[in-house]
């Protein structure tokens, strides 16, 4: 058996605790002598695991404060897409959310192909965002239980998938594909739109790291939605 050593037990079990949301953003980190006690182990080996934890972007360190849990890191790619209840309140119009379904399942093929997992457990969500009333947009998610199990409590009556995960979990990197649909039936009828309709297809993963955390397909009707993008040089 390989034995692994004690900084990176201390950063792998940290860690396990931000990805769990057990420890949230802002989250302060036990002072460095109480690591110290509850590992046995010296002041180096402390700093040498939270110094993993800084370069992955995890931790943050606070000049005489201490070390933190960071922020989640919302921008990432060439591309940013906001939260959907952020992006109607910007509009100024009431934001609503309504949770067409919620399945807890072990990853089906289509699951593992989506998240490019191996298998283990996941969250399949179907969401209907409104703005004053109307249907707004219409949401496909899913969350690896592996990468992030504290999913299993939140409430995604009341939050949106996104907002939550935005909150929670902190991510690395993000990839997305946009495309034009013509509406299904099913699309049709949650959006009030005419079957064939044009519609803005939006699908973005987001991984930790090598861990894939969720993958989300977001559809708009496409006469009511457009993104815009900003570049500086």
């Amino acid at each position: 058996m390989t034995r692994v050593a004690i900084h990176d037990r201390i950063r792998r079990e940290i860690e396990d605790r931000i990805m769990s949301g057990a420890w949230e953003a802002g989250h302060r980190l036990p002072p460095e002598h109480a690591l110290m006690a509850e590992y046995g182990c010296s002041r180096m080996t402390v700093h040498k695991a939270i110094d993993g934890l800084v370069d992955r972007g995890l931790i943050e360190r606070r000049k005489r404060a201490g070390s933190f849990v960071a922020a989640p890191k919302v921008h990432r790619a060439a591309l940013e897409i906001p939260d959907v209840a952020s992006e109607v309140a910007a509009q100024g119009k009431e934001y609503r959310l309504g949770l067409i379904s919620r399945i807890e399942r072990e990853a089906d093929q289509r699951d593992r192909e989506l998240l490019e997992i191996a298998g283990g457990p996941v969250l399949a969500l179907h969401c209907l965002h409104r703005a004053d009333g109307k249907p707004f947009a219409l949401e496909e998610r899913l969350i690896s239980l592996v990468a992030v199990p504290a999913a299993r409590d939140a409430d995604f009556a009341q939050q949106s998938p996104g907002a939550w995960l935005l909150a929670h979990v902190p991510w690395t990197d993000a990839r997305h594909r946009i495309s034009a649909i013509a509406a299904t039936r099913t699309i049709a009828d949650r959006l009030a739109v005419p079957q064939g309709s044009p519609c803005l297809s939006v699908e973005r993963w987001t991984w930790r790291n090598d861990a894939r955390i969720t993958y989300a397909r977001q559809v708009y009707p496409g006469d009511r939605h457009a993104l815009v993008a900003s570049f500086l040089a």
